[in-house]
């Protein structure tokens, strides 16, 4: 992971990654019991996959290879959306 985080440019920020990571999949079991947990941890996952995908195009990755990333983003945002109240 090391390497991959210097190829994006992102070294320095590549631990505070990790941590929201682990959080947000923490937030998500959590969530299962806690709705407003499972709001915050599906949203927070899906903006940093966001994220994860435009550092991935800009650094002139294929489509390829963001589609990992890309479906992570699309399925935390669904259960962010399922999440909300009604």
């Amino acid at each position: 992971m090391k390497s991959e985080f210097k190829r994006f440019g992102l070294e320095k920020q590549g631990m505070l990654v990790v941590i929201f990571e682990i959080l947000g999949a923490l937030g998500l079991l959590v969530g299962l019991a806690v709705n407003p947990i499972l709001l915050i941890s599906a949203g927070g996952l899906a903006l940093l996959m966001l994220l994860g995908v435009a550092v991935r195009l800009k650094i002139g990755d294929s489509v390829l290879v963001c589609l990992p990333a890309f479906a992570f983003m699309v399925l935390n945002a669904y259960i962010f959306y399922k999440a909300l109240p009604q």
